[in-house]
């Protein structure tokens, strides 16, 4: 304090305080008003960055292209499963629901843009993150399932090769009602996020704490670490050709093996690098020029669709119809997803979309709509079962049905307070 005064002492022209000199009452009063305008200052900046970060056009587009993308998705999969039956329908699907493997990891830098760095204390910010969506996640945990047992049961019968009848019955049904709570299952399969949010928002305010003191370089060598985690997937697959037998057999790499997940790059890997890249974008955005922007993201965006769908067919020819090894050619923290979804957010953030309420209002319902919308893709997909229209048009109309279904729901939902919050 004593240090202070003196620095503002000298700023009006009067000289420090002396070693044995005590602050005068006017000094004292100048301190404290000249402390509390800094904190108004940065209170009335921080909110202003939170009200920015809440209104931006471009994030909007982004949350509502990422939702959309989600439901292309879960829409393609009923094609890609008729592996052999229909080469025609799997490869439509094939190359749909590789082209929008992105959609989930921008929905996730959106969290990053968004909750980034954290302003409340750590117990605060998890009663509010988590405690949003523990609600939602029982509610459609258990909605879904019932859902799909009366449709199934008593509605109209489906070719779907995704489907079995037998995990559908009553009998199968009823542990769905409390076993949701150890881990999704077929009916919740898009609920997989939700578990895996709930540990984004447990790391984020430690991570926060540290990234408002880092460095630029700092970040960007953990940005850097965490690049290297997303080719590990594709060094393990290619481990047993340069004569890694494994070790009492278990093929993983690293360090980690039957009993230990935790390999060199445990910490450094997963969905946490997506919120710190979206952190670090925003904070220090790129200042290319359209041209630069078009001439790097472009051909990265092909390159890692190329990859992407590339390797999943030449997955499906040595391994056909195993989704273990396929989902390694989709996992969203590969290195070719991210090559796709660096170029789709950069572009949009680059576009600075101006906010309207509009395409704020339909942002907001992005979440309800990604939670209910697996069921009416089934839905979708028994209403377009005519084998006479073109694989991608069927698969294009499901999805433009599904979502606007479920925009529908979470738009009715969203007006009663009972039933808004299982979808915000």
């Amino acid at each position: 304090m004593y240090s202070n005064i003196s620095i503002i002492r000298i700023f009006f022209n009067k000289p420090p305080l002396s070693a044995d000199e005590n602050p005068g009452f006017s000094d004292v009063f100048v301190f404290f008003v000249t402390a509390h305008i800094q904190t108004l200052t940065k209170i009335h900046l921080l909110s202003m960055q939170n009200a920015e970060k809440e209104n931006l056009g471009w994030i909007d587009l982004l949350r509502v292209l990422a939702c959309f993308l989600v439901v292309v998705s879960h829409s393609s999969d009923p094609f890609i499963g008729q592996f052999g039956a229909d080469n025609s329908s799997f490869l439509t699907g094939m190359f749909t629901g590789s082209l929008v493997r992105c959609c989930v990891p921008l929905f996730v830098m959106m969290t990053g843009v968004l909750l980034l760095p954290v302003r409340t204390g750590i117990r605060p910010f998890y009663r509010k993150r988590i405690g949003r969506i523990v609600l939602p996640l029982a509610f459609w945990s258990v909605a879904l399932p019932l859902l799909y047992y009366f449709y199934l049961s008593f509605g109209v019968p489906t070719s779907n090769p995704m489907v079995d009848m037998e995990s559908h019955t009553l009998g199968a049904t009823i542990p769905k009602m409390w076993t949701w709570i150890l881990n999704f299952n077929f009916d919740t399969i898009p609920l997989w996020y939700l578990y895996m949010l709930i540990g984004l928002y447990l790391a984020m305010p430690i991570v926060s704490a540290w990234l408002e003191k880092a460095e630029k370089r700092d970040v960007r060598l953990v940005l850097c670490l965490w690049g290297v985690s997303l080719f590990l997937p594709y060094i393990k697959m290619a481990a047993p050709a340069l004569g890694y037998t494994g070790n009492y057999g278990s093929m993983e790499i690293l360090g980690a093996c039957d009993w230990n997940p935790a390999g060199t790059f445990y910490y450094f890997s997963g969905f946490l690098g997506y919120t710190v890249l979206a952190y670090y974008l925003v904070r220090y955005p790129l200042q290319w020029s359209w041209r630069k922007t078009l001439w790097i993201c472009l051909p990265m965006f092909l390159a890692g669709y190329a990859i992407t769908s590339g390797g999943y067919l030449l997955t499906n020819h040595y391994f056909p119809g195993d989704y273990a090894k396929l989902e390694v050619i989709w996992n969203m923290a590969g290195i070719n997803v991210f090559m796709m979804t660096f170029p789709v957010f950069v572009i949009v953030q680059k576009m600075k979309i101006p906010s309207s309420a509009g395409l704020s209002r339909l942002a907001g319902l992005t979440f309800g709509v990604y939670l209910c919308h697996f069921f009416f893709v089934q839905v979708a997909y028994d209403l377009f079962d005519f084998p006479q229209i073109p694989a991608i048009v069927r698969l294009l109309g499901m999805a433009v049905v599904a979502f606007g279904i479920s925009l529908a729901l979470v738009w009715l939902m969203d007006r009663t307070k009972l039933t808004r919050r299982f979808v915000k």
